[in-house]
């Protein structure tokens, strides 16, 4: 057969510049493309980067599905029936919520693919093909399959150095996909050798680790870091807050070659962290949680979400204050979203709070919901003006990490990234997005 694996587009935040969807390919469809017996012939098409060929003949399409962007994949797939073709979806909102997406596709995959994507391969050519194909029981860390790298275009990307070296998170707070009834009930582990052979496998000496928690499981965290110290990597990776309890695995971390931490910090509101059961963090620990992360010479990425049910239209220039003077070195904000399938979607549904129910405005950077402590404009307007005053030229000077080891990458992220995006996405068109990915891990990291 001749399959299709489809990214649909997604709709850019009010900050967003092309530089976003360039960053990385999706590793669920290079998944799946490694998942294919070899007597199949694969094409991924990225609506991102190019436009889909709806009029190419082909046997099936497959399309990966965000809450976002599952609008777009319904227009997709109703196009590619027109034409006679299967459309089979999976991803993390099919997951989520398989009862509001099942009829926009010939069959959906509930949970992981790597024990059922065969399966509904034999049953295309067979003319069986069911509605839904689930597969929800733990899956073992050595059944987990690496990305197809060979078939990224490097072009279009500014890395595609990005590994996953798990599955789930032993977290479950209310906002998150790891609330919702389908999630991954445990926290899994691939094999550190599979780990090390991708590395190995992508060349290159900077790693982007894109896991939910790249600490779920500390201990085998370390015997992962360990093993990597001999290829003297620079890498970046998502953690929890609580790390703040693992000083040895932050060493670890330095000895490694990490150079920057991505944490849910969420808000600096204890009672807004309680609201939505984020029980890893706690607050009054947040600047211990700095000052261990950042005297190890790592910089932070801190992650805040506003609109929770104990914020009110104060909490944006407390947070600023907070991000400055802790000299946090980038910073990605959203406002509260209700991901269908959560349990604060179940909550805000009960308490007929959820005003737009338009997926595509569910990438929080829109207000779906009835705030509590402040109206929906002023969340909206406070969402846009920390992005702006975060990254004004004075509150990056402020925010200059103590440490000149990390003064290149901070300025590159902050100005070239942020502050003048639009610019470097124009000479990332001109030039490709490939060549400025890898001059940007030169002048950051002194990485070929």
């Amino acid at each position: 057969m001749k399959i299709k694996l489809i990214q649909p587009a997604m709709l850019p935040r009010p900050m967003d510049t092309k530089l976003k969807t360039r960053m990385s390919p999706s590793l669920a469809l290079l998944t799946i493309a490694n998942l294919t017996p070899k007597e199949h012939e694969i094409i991924i098409e990225n609506e991102n980067v190019d436009k889909i060929d709806f009029d190419e003949d082909v046997d099936l399409v497959a399309i990966t599905v965000t809450v976002d962007v599952m609008n777009r994949a319904a227009e997709i797939s109703k196009e590619f029936q027109k034409r006679g073709v299967k459309v089979i979806a999976g991803g993390i909102h099919i997951t989520a919520d398989p009862e509001g997406a099942a009829n926009s596709f010939d069959a959906i995959i509930i949970g992981m693919a790597e024990r059922v994507w065969k399966k509904v391969l034999k049953d295309i050519e067979n003319n069986s093909i069911k509605k839904i194909y689930y597969d929800m029981e733990n899956i073992n860390g050595n059944e987990i399959v690496s990305p197809d790298y060979g078939m990224i275009d490097n072009k279009k990307y500014l890395y595609t150095n990005i590994i996953s070296t798990s599955r789930g998170c032993p977290f479950k707070c209310d906002f998150c996909y790891n609330s919702c009834t389908n999630s991954i009930k445990t926290y899994i582990n691939r094999p550190i050798e599979d780990v090390i052979e991708d590395i190995k496998v992508l060349k290159t000496k900077h790693i982007m680790f894109i896991d939910d928690n790249f600490i779920g499981n500390p201990k085998w965290t370390k015997e992962l870091l360990k093993e990597m110290k001999p290829l003297k990597l620079k890498w970046n990776a998502a953690v929890t807050s609580n790390i703040v309890d693992m000083p040895d695995v932050l060493d670890e971390m330095k000895e490694s070659g990490c150079q920057s931490l991505f944490i849910g910090f969420e808000s600096i509101n204890s009672k807004s962290i309680e609201s939505v059961h984020k029980t890893q963090n706690s607050v009054s620990r947040y600047e211990k949680l700095v000052d261990e992360i950042h005297k190890r010479g790592i910089m932070i990425n801190a992650s805040f979400v506003f609109g929770l049910d104990e914020d009110d239209a104060e909490i944006f220039k407390s947070t600023l204050e907070w991000i400055v003077k802790n000299k946090i070195e980038t910073v990605t904000s959203h406002i509260m979203t209700p991901y269908p399938g959560t349990k604060l979607y179940a909550s805000l549904l009960k308490e007929n709070r959820i005003v737009d129910h338009n997926l595509s405005n569910y990438n929080t950077s829109h207000v779906v919901y009835k705030p509590k402590n402040m109206t929906a404009e002023e969340l909206y307007d406070g969402y846009l003006w920390i992005y702006k005053e975060v990254y004004t030229l004075k509150n990056i000077i402020k925010r200059l990490p103590k440490s000149k080891k990390q003064w290149i990458p901070f300025l590159a992220f902050n100005l070239l990234y942020r502050k003048f995006g639009k610019l470097t996405e124009l000479v990332c068109n001109i030039v490709s997005f490939e060549v400025i990915g890898r001059l940007s891990r030169w002048v950051a990291y002194r990485i070929k």
